[in-house]
């Protein structure tokens, strides 16, 4: 009886489901296409529920969200350590496992796909593992052992995938995927995050067409007017599911509805994609999440979590930019008045780095424009680069590219004896703010700027995308006295002690405690119980005799009342 009760809910939720589903077709599309894509949607649905991998975790997460406060994510390529004559994806789960353990429990792998350019972001076949990384199995394994997160680069494809192949040769089927015109069609309204053209030139087998390329000549944009193609993309999501992926990454999410006569970024129709797959998700697997890349302004940012209907969690891009200012000027006041303000009913990926640039966008309305030009002036003199968008003609900065390590760090100093425990405090901010920690490689291994990357590709990313050999890695990682043994440590260290505080769970209530303009101050409360995080960006001591004798969660020891210049504190 009980089982048949349960049964009967589980059919009473698909079917409220589905209702939903036929819905946003009707809206996406019309009443007339609705009732056949759900047809079409549901049996490709019901097929990969009944994937073991699927079933399995339906089993052990019971519906439950995968992410609590003992979870972070590193962030990486599939060749970021490599081994000669080694698949890639076996030297990556090898330093997982040796250096990492359990303590960092989640990977987000960035695509691994077959590839013609932009570090793996222009896929050439969705559904293939790169043969230089590995195979499907490989990714297997390391879902097995941790949350896994897969990119579905949604907006665009290779100019050398099939489709865009079968496109040029003419073939009729193709010609609806992509957005072309027959002459160059001037569109100063559409927003672009690059300096190259929107609309790129291209010889077809019916004659010269100007296909509509948002970030590269190399990289397509999809047509999602045409349904066929918005299927063909649900289901690489469900492969991706089907392949033990836990939380699907949405990479430029805010660009793929175009209309005439708009920005073409964070439209309407856009919006109703996303909930269309939060509700695929909760047919096929409740467990999974979906993380929104929307590298815009706060608001625009945080509008694809919807009413708790899209993603479930958006990317916290205004942290990374507010944490260097804090830093640079000795000063917490803007990240303070940012952390104390951000809606608590909203669950971020918190991060500094990773391998696109510290984006701008997010610190607009935030900083002042003479705070962003002092950012682009302290990248500039730590040897970094900047990248530019086109507005209106008029180029403005877009993002600084620069390892996290060397912008908080000036690399003229190179026997700074604090330049360890500064980077270290500045990434304590994104381990003690509500959300969950996302660490890209480079920062947990303290890397430097990679200048022959640059050089060797002009681009200017790759500052910030190194490739590490694996046998001098390691042996910098036996190195007590090295700058990565260091930092890996250190990073352990405060990991493994915020595993152990309940506070730090994502949903956690926090309050912004004003202690000083050079401290952050957050305390973090869940079910009963408390703790405040203390970090200091400056290089001077700070009193705090209130807290005198609080004991400090991070060390195991009792505060003595002055707060360490860059000092990190956890106290009960």
């Amino acid at each position: 009886m009980k089982k048949r009760g349960k049964n009967r809910r589980v059919q009473d939720n698909d079917a409220d489901t589905l209702k939903k589903i036929r819905n946003i077709f009707r809206i996406i599309y019309s009443s007339s296409d609705a009732d056949k894509l759900t047809r079409q949607l549901k049996s490709r649905m019901d097929l990969y529920r009944q994937e073991d991998t699927i079933r399995r975790r339906r089993k052990w997460y019971r519906d439950r969200p995968v992410l609590n406060e003992k979870d972070s994510i590193v962030i990486t390529y599939a060749d970021n350590v490599y081994k000669e004559g080694e698949k890639t994806l076996d030297t990556l789960y090898y330093f997982l496992r040796k250096y990492l353990k359990s303590i960092v429990t989640g990977v987000h792998i960035l695509p691994f796909f077959p590839s013609s350019s932009d570090g793996g972001f222009a896929v050439i076949d969705y559904k293939k593992v790169d043969p230089k990384f590995g195979d499907w199995q490989d990714i297997r394994r390391i879902a097995r052992d941790y949350h896994l997160m897969v990119d579905l680069v949604l907006n665009h494809v290779s100019s050398q995938s099939k489709w865009f192949q079968k496109f040029l040769q003419g073939d009729p089927h193709y010609r609806k995927y992509f957005i072309w015109y027959d002459n160059e069609v001037q569109m100063p309204e559409v927003f672009r995050p690059r300096e190259t053209p929107l609309l790129t030139k291209f010889e077809t087998a019916w004659g010269t067409k100007y296909v509509w390329t948002t970030f590269s000549a190399d990289q397509i944009d999809l047509n999602y007017k045409t349904p066929e193609v918005l299927m063909e993309i649900i289901d690489v999501l469900l492969f991706y599911l089907s392949q033990g992926v836990e939380i699907i990454r949405l990479d430029a999410v805010g660009y793929v509805w175009k209309e005439p006569h708009t920005s073409c970024v964070n439209l309407s129709k856009t919006h109703q994609i996303v909930k269309l797959f939060r509700h695929i998700l909760q047919y096929v697997a409740p467990y999974a999440m979906l993380l929104a890349e929307a590298n815009f302004p706060y608001k625009d940012n945080i509008s694809y979590l919807g009413e708790g209907d899209e993603a479930h969690m958006v990317y916290q891009f205004s942290l990374p930019p507010l944490v260097l200012d804090a830093f640079a000027r000795k000063d917490a006041t803007y990240i303070n008045k940012f952390a104390e303000r951000t809606r608590e009913d909203l669950l971020f990926f918190d991060f500094l780095a990773s391998h696109d640039g510290i984006g701008l966008l997010g610190a607009k309305g935030i900083l002042k424009d003479e705070e962003i030009d002092n950012l682009v002036r302290l990248t500039l003199d730590h040897g970094g680069l900047i990248s530019y968008r086109v507005k209106n003609g008029e180029k403005s900065p877009y993002e600084l590219n620069i390892t996290y390590f060397d912008a908080i760090n000036d690399p003229k100093n190179p026997d700074d004896p604090l330049m360890v425990k500064r980077f270290m405090a500045s990434q304590a901010v994104m381990l003690s703010l509500r959300g969950v920690p996302g660490i890209y490689i480079h920062s947990l291994l303290g890397s430097r700027n990679y200048y022959e990357g640059v050089k060797e590709t002009g681009i200017n990313r790759m500052i910030n995308r190194e490739k590490l050999p694996l046998a001098p890695l390691d042996a910098e990682l036996r190195d007590r006295n090295s700058l990565r043994f260091q930092v890996l440590e250190e990073f352990l260290r405060l990991l493994d002690a915020r595993k152990e505080v309940r506070s730090f769970h994502p949903r956690s209530a926090r309050k912004v405690l004003d202690l000083d303009k050079r401290l952050i101050a957050v305390e973090r409360r869940f079910r009963g119980e408390k703790v405040l995080a203390i970090i200091n960006v400056s290089d001077e001591e700070v009193p705090l005799p209130q807290f005198e004798m609080h004991f400090n969660l991070i060390d195991r020891s009792f505060f003595e009342g002055t707060i360490e210049p860059y000092g990190v504190y956890a106290l009960e």
